[in-house]
């Protein structure tokens, strides 16, 4: 994520790669804001936990069979998505998921840190615990970007136990413990926990959360390490031109080849490891976000989207100000034809069974295609911010829901037209 004056336009951005089972569909789902009745509970993917009285509308990126979601940004502009982490604590008993605390921290926060303390109260309180992989008995930690308009937190966890970095500038997390003894915000017993534990040896020096928590033995550090430190590069040589562009560029980086994947590649090498991740059954990317957080609305998308894999998806503005098209939020455990997700998951398992060259075609078929959404999006927001300096804001909610679906009807034409065998022409 980066944070101005890191961004080219002075808004925050929030970038994300959903890694998970190659065949989990994530439909897109839109959940308004609601009221609820005093006294009532909210059931989670495990367990159920007392409602607030009203909850925060929100687009978030939901596998099929969660309750919770991988990333989203609510109406507040607040956005949110985790990563899965391993400690030396053993994942719990079925308790809140990572997912969970995505929502929750969206549906109850109007900042960044509002959100971060929803977060970590609730993981104080009930704990995080249960399977998180489809299909098995596989659970872990989890860590986070938390950010708004003005600021933006990364939140590290290990069972009830949390460590929090504010961030300043660019920051980035990968499936790996990394705040050490630059924690802003700790729970009270960090420190304690992992001294009873023989982790950590009480003394002068601050606790190195990474260093006490951290296990290697389920997570090998082949497989984020070096995908951590290709995401700090590429925003450190970004820093102060960042655009939601850019973003979408690091979110498809295969690395040093850049977006294109090589044909060849070893995967006992950390290079098999990338931001935009293929490498199943550890995980492959399957739905992707960059969000544009800005204080005031100024008629610009909220967030760009991305179904299955992005290196073989297009990126589609989305508005908070508007009705997003139900058909993003079809999606099960089979393939659907009328599930846009399934659509570009059948398209992503097609060009990447054939040579290295149709990749390059298709990104090139895409990319056009992306530069002309770009300037439908700024031709959208000098007609919206014309209406609302007529103080005429009734018709802005048709104008970007029309602008959505008939985007997404676009995108899906010219996937047909790509699977009927035009735009592969060299």
């Amino acid at each position: 994520m980066a944070l101005p004056p890191a961004t080219a336009d002075g808004s925050t951005l929030l970038a994300k790669n959903s890694d998970r089972l190659a065949l989990e569909s994530q439909p897109l789902v839109q959940v308004p804001p609601r009221r609820h009745r005093s006294g009532s509970r909210v059931r989670c993917q495990y367990v159920s936990i007392p409602q607030v009285r009203e909850t925060h509308g929100f687009i978030g990126s939901q596998p099929f069979w969660l309750w919770g979601l991988e990333h989203g940004v609510n109406d507040c502009r607040v956005a949110i998505g985790n990563e899965a982490v391993f400690s030396r604590d053993p994942p719990g008993e079925e308790a809140l998921l990572g997912m969970d605390l995505v929502r929750l921290g969206l549906e109850r926060s109007q900042t960044a840190r509002q959100a971060l303390e929803v977060m970590t109260d609730l993981l104080e309180t009930y704990g995080q615990g249960g399977p998180a992989i489809m299909g098995t008995t596989f659970g872990y930690h989890n860590s986070f970007l938390i950010a708004d308009p003005t600021e933006a937190w990364i939140l590290e966890t290990s069972g009830r136990q949390w460590a929090a970095r504010q961030a300043e500038g660019v920051g980035s997390i990968s499936n790996h413990l990394t705040i050490e003894d630059d924690w802003s915000l700790a729970s009270q017993d960090l420190e304690e926990y992992a001294v009873e534990r023989g982790w950590w040896t009480a003394g002068s020096v601050r606790m190195r959360f990474a260093a006490a928590y951290r296990s290697t033995e389920l997570m090998p550090g082949r497989v984020s390490e070096g995908r951590f430190a290709r995401g700090c590069v590429l925003l450190a040589e970004a820093a102060g031109r960042l655009t939601p562009q850019e973003m979408m560029r690091f979110l498809r980086d295969h690395g040093e080849s850049g977006t294109i994947l090589p044909e060849q590649r070893d995967p006992e090498s950390a290079d098999f490891f990338t931001l935009c991740l293929h490498a199943d059954p550890v995980g492959t990317t399957t739905a992707s976000m960059v969000a544009r957080l800005r204080a005031l609305w100024d008629g610009r998308p909220d967030l760009w989207v991305s179904l299955a894999t992005p290196c073989t998806g297009v990126f589609l503005p989305l508005y908070l100000e508007g009705d997003v098209p139900a058909a993003y939020a079809r999606g099960g455990a089979s393939p659907d034809r009328a599930s846009p997700w399934w659509r570009f998951k059948a398209l992503q398992d097609a060009v990447l069974a054939r040579p290295r060259g149709e990749l390059v075609r298709l990104r090139r078929f895409w990319g056009e295609w992306e530069q002309e959404l770009a300037s439908r999006s700024e031709r959208l927001a000098e007609e919206v911010q014309t209406l609302q300096r007529r103080g005429d804001n009734e018709p802005v909610r048709r104008l970007t829901s029309r602008f959505m679906e008939d985007n997404l009807e676009e995108t899906l034409r010219r996937l047909e037209a790509w699977e009927a065998g035009e735009g592969r022409s060299e």
